[in-house]
């Protein structure tokens, strides 16, 4: 009933930056929080930032500073703006949205992850 289409990862170095999108289709009645997570090999996922349908965001320490998280309600498309990347930022990156369906249910889904590679 609803898909999360990710794109903008890939291979960058230290310093670089890269621009993540997570576009959602299907039969929305609405979306509430978006968010990115992201897990490195041997770790556990973790939460990136999220953004909740105010604007209101919220980011992990580690990234905080460097990353710009976003929303365009109309498009159903949420974005994370990543500058100044590290090699520990190496990871699948994930996007999830809390959203309510047409048909009255509300669950949250998952994007099928993009991997983003900081060499150093």
């Amino acid at each position: 009933q609803v898909q999360l289409v990710e794109s903008g990862g890939g291979l960058v170095q230290a310093g670089g930056s890269l621009r993540l999108s997570c576009a959602a289709s299907g039969r929305i009645f609405s979306m509430y929080t978006m968010g990115w997570y992201r897990q490195a090999p041997g770790k556990q996922r973790e939460l990136v930032a999220t953004i909740i349908s105010g604007g209101s965001t919220n980011y992990a320490d580690s990234v905080k500073g460097r990353f710009t998280i976003s929303r365009d309600n109309a498009k159903n498309t949420v974005y994370l703006q990543m500058n100044s990347l590290k090699p520990e930022d190496t990871a699948v990156y994930y996007c999830a949205v809390d959203l309510r369906l047409m048909t009255g249910s509300s669950t949250r889904y998952w994007g099928q992850g993009t991997q983003v590679t900081v060499s150093s």
